[in-house]
């Protein structure tokens, strides 16, 4: 005779108190939250001299969706008195633990090497003023770096030109996070310069014409015109 199958699972958990089933919910919540907490900080690059700017905003968003970037955004609450208030006493203690786990998580995606040259700062809003003032690159040699990459750049005809336009935009946007802005219209007039000869009846036929386009609209009449090429290219 063959036996039915059983399954003891569901009857199990039937036996389960609510309190032990709770307890194990709770419990996998825990485990679940150190696993995003532990992907969180190991997200932030590790500060290498050179990526200071990179490295602030990945610590800056991990503290501030673990909400605990408080002492980066406040000023220390005043001592605590015997008068304080409870909200006093709760908001000296959320401060505390922000400035705490901030030092903590900045120190660990600090190498062991710059940690020494470190002045011993309790204060993670003092520690981050700090590191910037060591590690932050000189803005001018920056732009000027930035810049002379800008205005050389050229378009070699191969692969997507969509990606190559929307490179030397990214360049213009680091640039005016540098406080060098540039017109949209110089950067249509930078990458027009910068496409090959194949592309010259097209610089010309913009010239021609009186209306004067976006970097989006250059984008789409770009990709346009390149697959035109492709196409001539192939039928020859």
């Amino acid at each position: 005779m063959l036996l039915k199958s059983r399954r003891p699972f569901p009857n199990m958990l039937c036996r389960v108190s609510p309190a032990l089933l709770a307890r194990l919910f709770h419990i996998h919540q825990i485990n679940n939250s150190a696993a995003t907490i532990s992907a969180n900080i190991n997200s932030i690059p590790v500060l290498n001299g050179t990526n200071f700017k990179e490295w602030e905003e990945n610590v800056m968003i991990v503290l501030g969706c673990m909400d605990l970037d408080l002492a980066l955004r406040t000023e220390k609450p005043a001592a605590l008195k015997d008068t304080s208030t409870l909200d006093e006493k709760r908001e000296m203690e959320r401060w505390e633990r922000s400035n705490r786990m901030s030092l903590m998580i900045m120190k660990r995606a600090i190498p062991e090497s710059f940690r020494g040259t470190m002045a011993d700062e309790a204060d993670a809003k003092s520690f981050l003023v700090e590191l910037e003032k060591r590690f932050a690159k000189n803005e001018k040699a920056e732009t000027s770096t930035l810049l002379s990459t800008l205005v050389s750049m050229k378009y070699k005809g191969k692969g997507n030109i969509r990606e190559y336009i929307l490179e030397m935009s990214h360049i213009a946007s680091k640039l005016s996070a540098l406080k060098l802005i540039l017109p949209e219209e110089l950067l249509v007039y930078l990458v027009l310069i910068s496409l090959p000869s194949q592309f010259n009846q097209f610089k010309v036929s913009y010239n021609c014409i009186k209306e004067k386009w976006s970097l989006n609209e250059l984008i789409s009449h770009c990709v346009q015109e390149e697959e035109r090429i492709k196409q001539d290219k192939t039928e020859n």
